[in-house]
């Protein structure tokens, strides 16, 4: 579909301007597990909860606006020029240092934290030549470079391509003309292969390729202070959204009603919604949910899990709670979940492997009669994940991942636990790590009562 083309909005719907494409956003009725239409880093959960989200109530319909909702974003203040071109300096310095010429980076987060770049993967090439010494070129099809320089914040060389013309030219000419030439080409890690292998073609097939995730996660894991401010503001404006929507729900409600009201509710704040997914009942057993329709009923497991993006960087919560009374077993699983949470924090010091808090919480699970493991009934995921402009990110809260923690890494601390055909619980708050220990973005939930 060309951009601006081909797409209609549905009653409720609203069409906006994202990262330099026109989507419809979904704002009542037809959800993809209480996501936005777009591919998103969650979309492929449509999937398996598409068909449950899909689901119409036939009980209270959500609020339609959350107008005592007031922004909370306008003092957010995006990342400046004096710190990208940091970024690009420690880049070439480390690129030097390891003797490549330069670094070839497509559309995604790591483009858009070098360069500023907001830009949608298609099957046309948009991407960066970031060589060892000199200036960015940037390579994009001729009829999208307007929309490309709206969001370029560095000095750069753009260099576009018609229709008809090859970009995997323009990125060997880049090359040699930044004197980088005879290689070796870093390729960023996600960087898809058609783009890779076009480039050592056109550059005449020797070109050394080699990867560049050591480069790009060198400059990536530890997050400065304009990137926690935005990280603190995201979270700020997702918890809020959540106590927001809590106070609101209702018998009858299905995942896809709670999920609007969500989405409403992080809008409200001054946020982009990133993904608003809702498992009720059993589909919370489930982490990523269930194609099962459900509705809320007296007794019913709601488990939220959340986020927002402000200026790129993104937020991660889950609350979970009951419509009603706890049993006395769902008030156990989800004091040891919140436990669970607390022994991650609790191990998280400077130096430590991060994959040392994964195995923390596992083997406290296990001492509790969980598990063993990834075993069900138990926690069948990893503790955490990195977050920054990906909602997922490295490094990872897993056994194995021997990255020793450092100040300025974030992660989300979510060990939950699941009982296939019962329910699941899980509360999940995202940290930075600092040098007197991890420090919360959101404190972690009270209890299964003031779940907020």
């Amino acid at each position: 579909m060309e951009r601006g083309q081909g797409l209609a909005a549905a009653p409720g719907d609203a069409i906006i301007m994202r990262d330099g494409w026109l989507e419809a956003r979904v704002l009542a009725g037809r959800r993809r597990g209480g996501q936005m239409t777009t591919v998103s880093r969650r979309a492929w959960l449509a999937a398996a909860t598409g068909a449950a989200s899909l689901a119409v109530s036939a009980g209270p319909a959500a609020p339609a606006d959350a107008p005592e909702l007031a922004s909370l974003t306008t003092g957010a203040r995006p990342i400046g020029a004096e710190e990208r071109q940091a970024r690009l300096a420690k880049l070439q310095r480390l690129m030097g240092q390891a003797r490549i010429a330069a670094l070839l980076v497509e559309s995604g987060s790591t483009l858009e934290y070098f360069t500023g770049v907001r830009w949608r993967r298609s099957e046309r090439t948009t991407a960066a030549v970031i060589p060892a010494a000199g200036e960015t070129v940037i390579v994009t099809p001729f009829f999208e470079a307007p929309s490309v320089r709206e969001t370029l914040a560095i000095a750069a060389d753009i260099r576009p391509w018609n229709e008809h013309e090859s970009p995997f030219a323009l990125i060997a000419g880049a090359l040699r003309d930044r004197g980088a030439g005879a290689g070796p080409l870093a390729a960023e890690g996600t960087t898809r292969f058609f783009i890779v292998d076009g480039a050592r073609i056109a550059a005449g097939g020797a070109l050394p390729i080699v990867s560049g995730d050591a480069l790009v996660r060198a400059c990536r894991l530890i997050k400065s202070p304009a990137e926690l401010a935005l990280m603190r503001t995201a979270n700020d404006v997702t918890i809020a959204a959540l106590r927001h929507v809590h106070g609101q729900v209702r018998a009858g409600m299905t995942a896809g009603d709670i999920a609007v009201m969500m989405d409403k509710a992080t809008a409200a704040l001054g946020a982009a919604p990133e993904f608003s997914m809702v498992l009720l009942n059993e589909a919370s057993a489930y982490p990523h949910g269930s194609v099962k329709p459900q509705s809320v009923r007296a007794g019913s497991v709601i488990l939220m899990d959340c986020g927002c993006t402000v200026e790129g960087y993104q937020s991660d919560i889950s609350r979970s709670w009951v419509f009603g009374e706890p049993t006395a077993r769902q008030r156990k699983v989800w004091e040891t979940v919140k436990r669970g949470q607390q022994v991650a924090l609790e191990t998280a010091r400077i130096g430590v492997p991060v994959g040392a808090i994964d195995d923390a919480v596992r083997g406290f699970y296990e001492r509790e009669g969980w598990g063993p493991g990834y075993h069900l009934p138990g926690l069948s995921h990893r503790t955490g994940h990195g977050i920054g402009l990906d909602g997922h990110e490295p490094p990872y809260l897993v056994h194995g991942d021997a990255t020793p923690l450092q100040a300025g890494m974030c992660f989300s601390d979510e060990p939950g636990l699941y009982i296939p055909g019962e329910f699941g619980i899980r509360l999940e708050d995202c940290w930075h790590m600092t040098d007197a220990g991890p420090k919360l973005f959101t404190g972690l939930a009270a209890s299964i009562d003031d779940p907020i």
